[in-house]
């Protein structure tokens, strides 16, 4: 008889790592644009054209942000990581 450790699906195990960067990045880039979004539109003076720089601007802001300084540097420091 089997007792069900063989059989048994440990999602550690099975889940590719790479799909948390790939759900990370979907969601700080929605963030990004909603956020860009809402500045964008109280803009309204702005030709299209310029308006759309702005948005562009502003969800790269945010994103470089992200990834750079808040991932980068404040999510790396020692006391954060789970290690014993």
């Amino acid at each position: 008889m089997d007792d069900g450790r063989k059989i048994a699906h440990v999602p550690k195990e099975s889940w590719p790592s790479f799909t948390w960067y790939a759900i990370e990045f979907a969601i700080v880039l929605a963030i990004c644009m909603l956020i860009a979004r809402e500045v964008v539109g109280t803009l309204t003076e702005l030709s299209p054209d310029i308006q759309n720089y702005v948005w562009w601007g502003i969800t790269g802001l945010i994103f470089l942000t992200w990834y750079v300084g808040i991932r980068g540097f404040i999510l790396k420091k020692k006391i954060l990581r789970n290690r014993y």
